[in-house]
């Protein structure tokens, strides 16, 4: 689906730098074929030396380049960089978005075209190809659109179709997650060292568990309570943890993380669409 596709990023930092990564290691593309921009310019000099592609720190030559772009900047760039390379952008490029926060209609609006736009919320575990991608359409994305930004998105992971009302939500839970996962191994490590365990020995028990428990959840496809009820004999030590967990009110304090982080993404995008205006 790529092999006749140029591809640009723009703003090829840590997850620009994973998609481009999966794109070549899935054999999607050729390293001749993929063009990748930034600002610092060692940075550009250890893309060029790791994947052999073309890199500059020309937006403009990244867009000008590529049939399929994807933009990876911080969201209050956004506006910078869509004025930026908006002449060199015809209706026939497809755009995808990692950028939080931003409306596909607000992209379409700043480049003034009705190209397709599609709207991407990845997480950090791209980095090891094990990331959880949300992908929503704008208005004039059509299925062979989504498929290609679906096909690159799997390269580095999981890939959810949401429409993009949802999208906040999905920074909340997937997008802001993986934080939430280093506390609860943090936290775990810190209980195995007060109990006397090496603090090495209780971090890589503590990592281990949570990748082999959310493993065991995708695997098997049990609900997760059905796989703690699992765990939890009667009279047992998972027993009084879930208990003491409980009592502490784990379960709602995550459930009101991600309602805050929701809360805070919605917020963020008014500022920006507002400092648009």
């Amino acid at each position: 689906m790529l092999s006749n596709k140029t591809i640009g990023i723009i703003g090829a930092g840590n997850i620009g730098t994973a998609v481009i990564g999966g794109i070549l290691r899935a054999k999607l593309s050729d390293p001749k074929n993929i063009f990748a921009s930034r600002r610092n310019p060692s940075a550009l000099e250890q893309l060029s030396k790791e994947f052999h592609i073309n890199t500059t720190s020309d937006n403009r030559k990244v867009a000008k380049s590529s049939s399929v772009i994807l933009v990876s900047v911080k969201p209050q760039n956004a506006k910078q960089v869509l004025t930026e390379i908006r002449d060199v952008v015809d209706e026939s490029k497809i755009i995808i978005s990692v950028m939080a926060g931003i409306k596909t209609t607000l992209i379409n609006q700043l480049l003034g075209l009705s190209c397709p736009v599609i709207r991407t919320m990845p997480n950090t575990p791209v980095l090891v190809d094990s990331g959880a991608t949300a992908i929503s359409p704008g208005k004039y994305a059509r299925d062979e659109h989504m498929k290609i930004a679906q096909t690159i998105f799997k390269s580095v992971g999981k890939v959810e179709f949401v429409p993009e009302q949802l999208m906040d939500a999905v920074t909340g839970l997937s997008g802001s997650g993986p934080a939430y996962i280093y506390m609860v191994i943090e936290a775990m490590t810190d209980g195995g060292v007060k109990m006397g365990i090496p603090r090495e020995i209780a971090h890589r028990l503590a990592a281990q568990t949570v990748l082999g428990a959310a493993r065991l959840v995708i695997e098997t496809g049990k609900h997760p309570a059905i796989l703690k009820d699992e765990v939890t004999t009667p009279g047992g030590t998972a027993i009084a943890a879930v208990h003491e967990l409980e009592t502490h009110g784990l379960r709602t304090m995550l459930i009101n993380a991600v309602s805050t982080a929701t809360a805070r993404s919605k917020e963020l995008s008014s500022i920006i669409e507002s400092n648009d205006e």
